[in-house]
């Protein structure tokens, strides 16, 4: 198990793990899901429509699509740490309850002491594991810390009804850069 979470949320609210075997070269695999585009899925487009639906969140702008890194910086997180090729780890504080969330940076160095009220730090991270030269683990870890009490009750309701679309989203993404992987591999090799 990775601890590369570890020095960012320590004792998270919420953990989750996601990982899934790929048939290609883990650098290879690390490099399309980095360059996957998070929307691609329609599954994936469908849920966060229905959350921004439940939550009453307004109308976004037109988005461009990108990689998951270009696209996460984009919407306000912040790189914390990084092996290129192997992970990259990014955070950001927020306030998810809210129909259209503001996703804030936080410096690496200041991450785990980060407490600004009524808020909700969330790392994840994405990392390959060379299991043999082409079979690979990628791994999904995410987790979550509330700053204080008010922001953990608002956090915890807001977990038991959106963890499940937030859950499946993570399963699909890994699954469709899977097929990515497999389908760009084969083609290469």
């Amino acid at each position: 198990m990775s601890q590369l979470l570890d020095p960012f949320i320590p004792r998270p609210d919420v953990r989750d793990i996601h990982e899934i075997v790929v048939a290609a070269p883990a650098e290879f695999v690390f490099r399309t899901a980095c360059n996957f585009d998070l929307e691609s899925p329609v599954m994936v487009r469908a849920i966060i429509w229905l959350r921004g639906r439940i939550l009453g969140a307004a109308a976004g702008k037109k988005r461009r699509p990108a990689g998951i890194i270009e696209d996460t910086l984009a919407m306000g997180w912040g790189k914390l740490a990084e092996d290129p090729g192997r992970y990259y780890t990014a955070g950001a504080a927020c306030r998810p309850w809210r129909g259209n969330v503001v996703f804030c940076p936080i410096p690496a160095d200041q991450f785990a002491a980060y407490l600004q009220a009524d808020e909700v730090k969330i790392a994840w991270t994405l990392e390959v594991e060379a299991l043999a030269p082409t079979k690979t683990r990628l791994t999904v870890e995410t987790r979550a810390a509330a700053t204080d009490a008010p922001a953990r009750r608002k956090f915890r309701r807001y977990w038991r009804w959106a963890s499940l679309g937030i859950r499946l989203i993570r399963r699909l993404l890994l699954s469709a850069v899977r097929r990515e992987a497999e389908r760009a591999w084969n083609r290469h090799a």
